[in-house]
């Protein structure tokens, strides 16, 4: 697995309107696998929005491998979105893989050859031409998942990718993340799927409330659920 490359931020305020979602946040990342857990609402897709710079802090600093999100070279950081349908554009398997490498300057042509060889490896030849309307919603997540890979950012940031899976699809993405020789960040109301890791953060309304090992979090954050519950501090407002 390659070295992580660093991902800091320094004293990062973000506002949206009139609502603060994070002030203050300073965190240092470096470990290759990193889990993001916490409620809804809690600023874990702001978090990703930030590191890919689709957001911009009102004050602080966001920087991956040295250099300010907004600086880097196209490819440095990729986000598969929660939902497959906002982020696939092309018709086509064939077409949205080969997206990935012409983003990165290859020749169209060149493109769609590596990418139809790229299916190929993962037995997955049949998918090349097929249409992304006639695949099921997990299957369209897994060709944002390989969209991902076969762009080979440095860092992949994936945001509740086990939500539309099977059992066996997300044993599958399981499997590839720990192979993937890219930084991974994983936000996932799934706990069992960060629970290994050796980081696990538990954002809470904007703020790290936990840091620590998964299993340690993890079970923290369960305990805090349950907590809540008993003390009929939730109810189905908490769950949308």
């Amino acid at each position: 697995m390659n070295a992580s490359p660093a991902i800091e931020l320094q004293g990062v305020t973000l506002v949206r309107g009139a609502t603060p979602v994070f002030q203050d946040l300073s965190l240092s990342l470096r470990e290759p696998r990193v889990g993001l857990i916490g409620d809804n609402g809690a600023g874990k897709s702001s978090l990703f929005r930030l590191l890919c710079g689709l957001e911009e802090p009102r004050a602080g600093t966001v920087r991956v491998a040295g250099q300010g999100v907004g600086s880097l070279a196209t490819g440095t950081v990729g986000l598969m979105f929660q939902n497959p349908d906002e982020q696939i554009i092309f018709p086509t398997v064939e077409e949205e893989l080969a997206f990935s490498l012409s983003a990165r300057g290859l020749p169209r042509r060149e493109a769609r050859e590596q990418a139809r060889a790229f299916l190929a490896q993962r037995g997955l030849s049949a998918w090349a031409e097929r249409a992304i309307g006639s695949l099921s919603q997990g299957q369209r997540q897994h060709v944002c998942w390989l969209a991902l890979v076969i762009g080979a950012p440095q860092v992949l940031l994936l945001d509740e990718p086990f939500a539309s899976l099977d059992l066996p699809g997300q044993a599958l993405l399981r499997q590839e993340i720990a192979q993937a020789a890219q930084t991974v960040i994983v936000s996932t109301h799934l706990l069992d799927h960060v629970r290994d890791f050796g980081r696990v953060l538990w954002l809470e309304r904007g703020r790290v409330r936990a840091d620590g090992p998964g299993a340690e979090v993890c079970a923290a954050y369960e305990a805090d659920v349950a907590a809540r519950l008993a003390a009929h501090q939730l109810s189905l407002a908490d769950a949308a």
